[in-house]
């Protein structure tokens, strides 16, 4: 008798609350090599430091992405708009 077994993998996703003035809380998800932040898809394009750089298509140069997040202080600054994050 033949007994097969399949793994589940979980998912492994953070997901944060991010505001900046005068807009209400952001949803914003890491999720893999990925960042889904204001209905956008963001590719992850590598680090420096505490800095992660995200954007739709990763430029040759890591610090010429549009998104930047520190996991340690939870800035974001996405095109020069700072938010401040929470992890939930």
């Amino acid at each position: 008798m033949l007994i097969s077994l399949a793994a589940c993998e979980r998912e492994t996703y953070t997901t944060w609350n991010c505001q900046t003035e005068g807009v209400a809380k952001i949803l914003m998800v890491l999720r893999k090599a990925q960042m889904e932040f204001q209905g956008l898809e963001l590719k992850y394009c590598g680090s420096l430091g505490n800095q992660s750089f995200f954007d739709q298509s990763c430029a040759n140069q890591t610090e010429q992405s549009n998104t930047t997040f520190s996991p340690k202080t939870g800035l974001l600054v996405q095109q020069d708009k700072e938010y401040q994050c929470t992890a939930l």
